[in-house]
């Protein structure tokens, strides 16, 4: 689950999710280089205490002031460490504050703005693909800022031609679909960039 995605579509919770995921990466914090990250962990209360890390309760102080306490925390990670679910070995702290930073400045309506804004700007560069001779989008249904493409050649051939662009290319998903890139837009790319991709996958496959 995208959490940015929450901004505008229905949560988990509305359609019965008993379990729910997601990557916390997007909601302000850098890529640095591929961590660390903070994640989302979520699940209906009947399987609160299979939860792997701690569980934060919300509580009321001796005046009466707002408290966050520590609620529940599995020993097993400390008396039967090869069987534990989980695993508390590194602060994330700072991670999570990272995102609670954001998402307290963009608010309600600028969370709302940029699920909007990856949205539509998924959508158009989709349209503008799927009308390039040989390029198809290959999967139908919802998506939200990742999409599938199906290329006229190798995905590693075309990637290796987008960089003569100055392009990063979508990653190749063969394996999964034949001649598969999966591409990503974001709040972050303008429609020039969107349109100079669409203009090179042109010329890249008018020469398959």
């Amino acid at each position: 689950m995208d959490p940015i995605s929450l901004g505008m579509f229905a949560p988990p919770g509305a359609y019965d999710a008993d379990i729910v995921t997601a990557e916390a990466q997007g909601m302000g914090v850098p890529v640095t280089f591929g961590g660390p990250y903070s994640g989302i962990f979520t699940c209906k209360q009947r399987y609160v205490r299979q939860m792997p890390g701690r569980i934060v309760g919300k509580t009321v102080d001796s005046k009466n002031r707002t408290a966050y306490v520590l609620t529940l925390q599995t020993r097993e990670q400390h008396i039967r460490r090869e069987t534990a679910t989980s695993n508390i070995c590194t602060s994330v702290g700072l991670i999570a504050l990272m995102s609670t930073v954001y998402m307290a400045s963009q608010g309600k309506q600028g969370l709302r703005h940029v699920a909007e804004l990856c949205y539509h700007k998924a959508h158009y560069a989709a349209t503008l693909i799927d009308s390039l001779p040989g390029y198809s989008i290959p999967i139908p249904g919802t998506f939200f800022r990742e999409f599938v493409v199906k290329c006229p050649k190798a995905p590693a051939d075309i990637n290796k031609q987008l960089i003569d662009h100055g392009i990063i290319g979508g990653l190749d998903i063969s394996n999964q679909v034949p001649n598969g890139m999966l591409i990503c837009c974001t709040e972050v790319n303008s429609r020039e960039e969107i349109e100079s991709l669409a203009a090179a996958l042109a010329e890249i496959g008018g020469s398959a």
